[in-house]
């Protein structure tokens, strides 16, 4: 199963306003993928379309897609959550909500935060700063994530900005992580003689596309039973 399970839709700040969720799933179908994540930061508000998209003709049985958001600890670690369909996103959001520190956005700095339709139409603008920190640490967020029956994938763990290694020079031993993300098998090599206790059952190598063109070709596949007894472990 190809996969791309980092993409940023336009109502991320950084994405590209060309991500409307349209475009993101016929490109993904283009490039030959079947299971992606549009994972905007600190927000789900663009979830809510997705499933009338893949059932438009062209895309009905190609292309699937699990929900997603890329979350910000107060440390500045970033740690993609993912959830199942059929998931109450609504909650998710209020806590989400209630957590993000509250930043006006300035769009001629920061960019637009969009959210759309299924028709790519713009229905709501979000106010709030999306690229600020919830006011909870790395383990907090690990562990709401699980309360909400979701999976804690810690991204780009080795970046420079926003990596967990950055801040800890290490993955804690003791952090409740079901995956990592890494950009290649050659830093994959590198974090495992770095972090010799690393839980690498689950390596996802995820584009974090903020563009069009960024979002991954088909080259990164998991099987895809492996991947859902994630939500069984």
């Amino acid at each position: 199963m190809y996969y791309d399970l980092h993409i940023h839709s336009a109502l991320s700040p950084c994405g590209d306003d060309t991500m409307t969720i349209n475009n993101i799933f016929n490109m993904a179908y283009i490039k030959g993928l079947e299971l992606i994540a549009i994972t905007d930061h600190n927000s789900l508000k663009q979830q809510f379309y997705l499933e009338e998209i893949i059932n438009h003709d062209i895309l009905k049985g190609k292309i699937d897609y699990i929900h997603g958001v890329e979350l910000q600890s107060k440390e500045e670690i970033h740690i993609l959550a993912y959830f199942r369909k059929n998931t109450d996103l609504d909650t998710i959001q209020k806590w989400i909500d209630k957590h993000l520190t509250k930043v006006d956005n300035q769009p001629d700095y920061y960019g637009n935060q969009h959210i759309f339709n299924a028709n790519d139409e713009i229905i709501e603008t979000e106010n709030n700063l999306l690229i600020s920190s919830l006011d909870l640490d790395v383990y907090e967020i690990v562990d709401n994530i699980h309360k909400f029956n979701g999976v804690a994938i810690l991204a780009h763990v080795m970046a420079k900005k926003y990596g967990i290694f950055e801040v800890y020079h290490d993955i804690p031993i003791d952090l409740n992580y079901d995956g990592i993300e890494v950009t290649s098998v050659k830093e994959l090599k590198e974090l495992k003689e770095l972090c010799l206790h690393l839980r690498d059952d689950y390596v996802f190598f995820n584009s974090d596309a903020h563009n069009l063109e960024s979002i991954n070709e088909p080259i990164n596949q998991i099987d895809k039973d492996k991947f859902y007894q994630l939500w069984r472990k």
